[in-house]
């Protein structure tokens, strides 16, 4: 991962704020999204705390940064105690991001090197393990399963950065026709949806999903969007992310394939994202208070019954990205 990369990577955790309300919008009798609690990395000097994903035990891996700007992994236990800053032991910029969680404890995530290039790794029983895609100059693990295979991202040296995902040791890659990066998030435990999000020729990024036969779905945009993230999904395939307006708003996206949204807003505040989601429904991700700009704040949200979505903007493509034979 290249300084601007890590630059940008940390301006996009600045936006960000404490617990307020504890219902999004919702219909009688149909489903919400409610807020159960919010948290922050302990100790002094923590700036902003970004969770990433949420197993099925309620543990979830995130990562803080501190206020010279380093930043370190960490996992909450679902008791609400931390683990102690995970540091790759080959980081040697200060920028290690803890990206995935499966149910067996493993974490996967990032790191950056002195030349400026990124390297993915996993964590279990307190023994990493990197993972480089053969050849590629930076690769990213960015989601993990509970049968350990993954998805993320790799520029095989060309700077456009294209998706993988790992399922059984084979490894697929692949791109959204025409973009100039495409990000593999989340792979879910059933295999049948893998989703993340991509960036067109004019610099926008937009949500797209994968299905089981390796049609690749695309764009995801919500009515209104500016630019759409999807981050998390799980075996009911409900997926969540984000996606800004044109106002400056950004909003948190609960999603169903294959083109119905909800939108979720923590209480008072213009930035929420919702970046993990477990079968049993709960969430995590981070939200914003422009009366403290620069600080991020987690939390865990729950789905009650069936949010009530409305229309996506009609999808325009579907691509196979299965790879041939």
């Amino acid at each position: 991962m290249k300084p601007k990369h890590i630059f940008n990577s940390i301006l996009a955790v600045l936006f960000v704020f404490p617990l307020m309300g504890t219902f999004a919008q919702q219909a009688a009798n149909s489903g919400s999204i409610e807020v159960v609690t919010t948290f922050d990395y302990p100790g002094a000097g923590v700036v902003t705390t970004s969770p990433q994903k949420i197993n099925e035990r309620g543990d979830i891996v995130g990562e803080f940064i501190d206020s010279s700007g380093v930043v370190r992994g960490f996992v909450r236990f679902s008791d609400g105690s931390f683990s102690a800053p995970i540091v790759d032991p080959n980081d040697t910029v200060g920028f290690t991001e803890g990206r995935g969680i499966n149910n067996s404890g493993t974490v996967c995530g990032d790191y950056t090197t002195s030349d400026g290039e990124s390297h993915g790794f996993f964590l279990s029983g307190g023994t990493f393990t990197e993972y480089d895609v053969p050849g590629a100059v930076n690769t990213a693990v960015l989601g993990i399963n509970n049968a350990a295979d993954f998805a993320g991202n790799f520029d095989p040296g060309t700077g456009i950065l294209q998706a993988l995902i790992s399922v059984g040791g084979t490894i697929t890659s692949f791109s959204v026709p025409g973009a100039v990066q495409t990000n593999a998030y989340q792979i879910n435990n059933s295999e049948q949806l893998v989703v993340g999000y991509y960036v067109d020729s004019s610099g926008i990024p937009h949500g797209y999903y994968r299905d089981a036969n390796g049609a690749l779905h695309f764009p995801i945009d919500p009515s209104g969007s500016t630019a759409t993230i999807l981050f998390g999904d799980n075996d009911r395939n409900w997926v969540v992310g984000r996606y800004a307006d044109s106002s400056g708003a950004t909003h948190g996206l609960f999603f169903t394939a294959p083109n119905n949204f909800f939108t979720f807003d923590y209480p008072g505040s213009t930035f929420t994202s919702l970046n993990g989601i477990n079968d049993q429904g709960f969430i995590t991700g981070r939200y914003g208070d422009p009366s403290m700009p620069g600080i991020a704040h987690g939390f865990i949200a729950r789905v009650r019954g069936t949010p009530p979505t409305k229309a996506a903007r009609p999808e325009m493509k579907a691509h196979n990205s299965r790879p041939a034979r």
